[in-house]
């Protein structure tokens, strides 16, 4: 359970990385920058099935499974876009971190599962830390103008906690399957961009190798690392824990000179890190009393 966690955790060390690895890679459109980075993602998932168990050939994978999985990541990057075009990205983006909590309050409903205190409190309080990185420390200002922005960005939540949950109720299924989701999602995003954006890809060895990094990482082994994490890993922990992605993300651009630090990444470095720890406190107490079960 606690090796799970922490591989499923890994993938939100590795979205750290998203927004440093997008700017460098230039002026490309998201959608083409999608089709693009999965593409690499889905080759990261062929090389992988070198290692990870695939499924049984006389096994068929429920049509729900292909329905949650790619919906989960394409709908999510779908949607996401979408707001960021129709709603300013501050409270789009906050709308959209809402997803973590999610989790946790939907793992309630999840067989064997156990919802405490703790789980909802750690959550709110990463929460809390998110609010004060993406507003940069000011308010809110949501305007009913921009309403649909708004509503995507609230099922860009909905869809990707609800992916990251429902891929529980199915442990059989192995991460290997998360290649075509790849795949899938590489191909629609590729459509989306051929019908809304112009082509601009792109230049110079830098802006690739940015690419190239976002496919194998953030875009790629991320995923893979997640639907192990979901499936058998503790997922009001990493619910909560979910938060540290854009307070890592900001102390990658602080560490590269795109950020200053300050008292506010502090104060939110104190609540995300406070609200995994307290999310986490029924599992290390579990631990504990296993430990002294045994001895």
């Amino acid at each position: 359970m606690g090796r799970a966690t922490l591989i499923g955790f890994s993938a939100v060390a590795m979205w750290a990385l998203l927004a440093l690895l997008t700017d460098a890679s230039g002026a490309v459109p998201p959608f083409l920058l999608s089709a693009i980075t999965f593409t690499i993602g889905t080759g990261v998932g062929l090389v992988a099935r070198l290692f990870m168990p695939a499924a049984d050939r006389c096994e068929k994978i429920p049509r729900r499974v292909w329905m949650i999985g790619i919906a989960g990541l394409f709908g999510y990057h779908f949607f996401y876009f979408t707001a960021l075009r129709n709603a300013p990205a501050v409270e789009a983006s906050l709308i959209a971190y809402l997803w973590p909590l999610l989790i946790v309050l939907g793992s309630a409903l999840m067989p064997g599962e156990r919802l405490a205190w703790n789980h909802v409190v750690g959550a709110l309080l990463g929460l809390a830390g998110t609010f004060l990185i993406v507003t940069k420390g000011g308010g809110l200002a949501f305007d009913a103008h921009y309403a649909f922005g708004y509503a995507m960005a609230g099922i860009c939540a909905v869809l990707w906690s609800s992916y990251s949950l429902l891929s529980r109720r199915f442990p059989s299924v192995p991460t290997s399957i998360v290649t075509w989701f790849c795949a899938a999602t590489a191909a629609l995003s590729l459509i989306c961009h051929l019908m809304l954006e112009e082509t601009v890809l792109p230049v110079g060895a830098g802006q690739w190798l940015a690419v190239l990094g976002l496919g194998l990482m953030p875009v790629g082994a991320a995923f893979y690392a997640w639907d192990i994490g979901v499936k058998r890993g503790n997922i009001q922990v990493l619910g909560a824990a979910s938060y540290a992605a854009p307070l890592l993300s900001t102390l990658v651009l602080i560490s590269a000179g795109f950020a200053e630090p300050s008292l506010r990444i502090l104060a939110a470095c104190v609540l995300i890190t406070g609200g995994a720890a307290l999310a986490a406190k029924s599992l290390f107490l579990r631990k504990q009393t296993t430990s002294e079960a045994g001895a």
